[in-house]
């Protein structure tokens, strides 16, 4: 999320408050009824400020402490911006899934997997290669062991994963064991 947007819903006081000092928020500043709300498609995209908690919003800062000095409102919206960023930067997509890296999960529509660190690590090492990533090379990336070692470290993890995938996603294809090694298919 590059750019940030905050609405403020139903409270027009705070919003002209806002527009006043609208270059120290560095954002998009709107003003939007909690009605007008219900209709916006994407609200993921924006952060909404009101002194009453709507239903369905993530991203939402409830103040409820009124009056609340301008600096501390200010800090409040800043801190959440930034969580806002974290989140967005931290959800990588991979043909039909989104991988979070803050939670190490794995999502299909409203369907998710808990992943293992070592998990999230080889499926981050064979997301968007043009071929497939040897045993010994996962080794190497995800485990930081010799290529000289004699184990099956990287076998039985992907054998693992790739059950964990069919048993919730039912997909097969997910990783693609080839003659030089595994790859992940994209298709979208």
């Amino acid at each position: 999320m590059n750019v940030q947007n905050l609405i403020v819903c139903d409270s027009k006081v705070i919003f002209n408050i806002l527009q006043e000092i609208k270059e120290k928020l560095n954002c998009n500043l709107f003003f939007k009824t909690e009605q007008e709300l219900s209709k916006i498609e994407d609200l993921k995209n924006y952060i909404v400020l009101s002194d009453k908690n709507i239903k369905n919003i993530d991203n939402q800062i409830l103040i409820e402490d009124v009056p609340i000095r301008i600096n501390k409102l200010l800090e409040i919206i800043n801190i959440s911006f930034l969580k806002v960023n974290f989140n967005f930067q931290s959800e990588i997509n991979i043909g039909y899934y989104k991988m979070n890296l803050n939670s190490r999960t794995l999502f299909k529509q409203s369907e998710k997997i808990d992943l293992t660190e070592k998990e999230t690590l080889v499926i981050l090492h064979l997301k968007g290669r043009d071929e497939a990533c040897s045993v010994n090379e996962l080794q190497k990336l995800v485990w930081k062991q010799s290529s000289n070692l004699e184990t099956h470290t990287v076998e039985t993890h992907i054998y693992r994963l790739r059950k964990k995938i069919k048993d919730k996603f039912n997909d097969d294809n997910f990783i693609a064991s080839l003659k030089d090694g595994y790859k992940i298919e994209e298709k979208k």
